[in-house]
């Protein structure tokens, strides 16, 4: 489960950019809310809103880009320990000024397994490792232990490290924790690289990621696929994938009797959902982290709420999976889908740099945070939430003669 991720210099954001799943004291959804003794509570869902343009899909990518920096060294030689899906993501600092390019892109991550807390920190300037640090702390414990620090080419192992005969020279373009996870069984960083190879990438902005499909390879992921494809109102009954013609079939009941057809043959939306739902359960059965760009596209409102709230339920949602998305749709930013604090704007300051700020740390003209009985969306559009909606500035425009 992801704590909290900052990063500077990366893409359209120039200064430290923290985006936190930490729940706030608020009431709403109280019963979705990941908790477990000693440690603070998480949120299960997050969606970032604002302009094109404005920086959601950069947010993304910079958390993206981690994972792949930790990840593609790792499943390059074939040494990654669970099915990973994602898509490799560069790293690319801010270019609008004349310092950031030659400057360090940080990353700092927070994130929880079945078994610990873990810090990871990394820069990196020009393809190679500045800084990388690795920490650990136990829920129990109330002491951080040092795994591994490590300054360009120096590097010191932490106790649980150093009675092993572990080699410290390391490519200036790797990182350190790939090295140990690539040439060695160390159990607490096979924890750490796990967590890493566990989190879904999906970029639905990418016309690939509509095509490409994830087959169920159990019974039970197939059951699980149908029941809710029918939930959604997709009266569909089985399906088929053809390894000759590679082409997915579709079945629909019709009076008894079963009609085949091809799934391009089926709606965008119904394509889309069939694209989405296999990264979905698997995301919901393994108590993964699932980051999606424009995960609305396509979908109906309805249908895209069905989704967020397979996360936020946890009657199904048992093993802490997380959730966050890039979305257009308005008629989900609401309280009747999300809390305050799942709600993020991405939008351009007057430097053209991106900044993010969640709703619940909008205040009003009298210093309070905005009602959790607001309406949302049309607080939004009249652009009282920053994040310069356009659409506001189309509704006031005057034709003049």
């Amino acid at each position: 489960m992801i704590i909290r991720f900052s990063f500077q210099n990366f893409k359209s954001y120039k200064n430290e950019t923290i985006l936190d799943f930490q729940s706030a004291a608020i009431p709403e959804f109280d019963d979705a809310i990941i908790r477990r003794e000693k440690v603070s509570s998480l949120l299960p869902v997050s969606v970032i809103y604002g302009p094109n343009g404005g920086g959601k899909t950069n947010l993304l990518m910079a958390l993206a880009s981690l994972i792949s920096i930790v990840v593609d060294p790792i499943c390059k030689l074939d040494k990654n320990r669970m099915k990973v899906y994602q898509q490799p993501i560069s790293c690319q600092p801010f270019l609008f000024d004349d310092t950031s390019e030659d400057a360090p892109t940080v990353f700092d991550l927070f994130f929880r397994t079945v078994e610990n807390e873990f810090r990871y920190y990394i820069s990196i300037q020009n393809g190679e490792i500045i800084d990388e640090c690795l920490y650990k702390k136990t829920y129990t414990g109330k002491k951080t232990a040092m795994i591994f620090e490590r300054e360009r080419s120096n590097v010191t192992l932490g106790a649980s490290l150093r009675s092993k005969s572990i080699n410290t020279e390391v490519n200036p373009k790797m990182p350190y924790l790939s090295f140990l996870s690539i040439n060695y069984n160390i159990p607490v960083i096979t924890e750490a690289q796990c967590w890493f190879e566990s989190c879904v990438l999906k970029n639905y902005a990418d016309f690939a990621s509509e095509n490409s499909l994830l087959l169920p390879s159990g019974k039970n992921q197939k059951k699980s696929i149908l029941r809710l494809m029918n939930d959604m109102g997709i009266d569909i009954s089985d399906y088929k994938y053809d390894d000759e013609h590679k082409e997915l079939y579709l079945y629909r009941k019709i009076e008894g009797k079963n009609y085949e057809l091809n799934i391009f043959g089926e709606s965008a939306g119904t394509q889309k959902l069939f694209s989405v739902l296999p990264y979905v359960i698997t995301a919901l059965n393994e108590g993964r982290l699932m980051i999606v760009d424009e995960l609305d596209a396509k979908l109906h409102p309805k249908l895209l709420r069905y989704i967020i709230f397979l996360f936020k339920n946890p009657d199904i949602n048992k093993n802490g999976a997380q959730l966050l998305f890039t979305s257009h749709d308005l008629t989900t930013m609401s309280n009747t889908v999300f809390r305050r604090d799942e709600i993020w704007f991405a939008a351009l300051n007057e430097k053209r740099e991106s900044e993010i700020y969640s709703l619940y740390d909008i205040r009003t003209v009298d210093d309070k945070h905005i009602n959790n009985t607001a309406a949302y969306s049309k607080q939004y559009l009249e652009g009282r939430y920053g994040a310069d909606p356009y659409l506001k500035t189309i509704l006031d425009w005057e034709v003049k003669a």
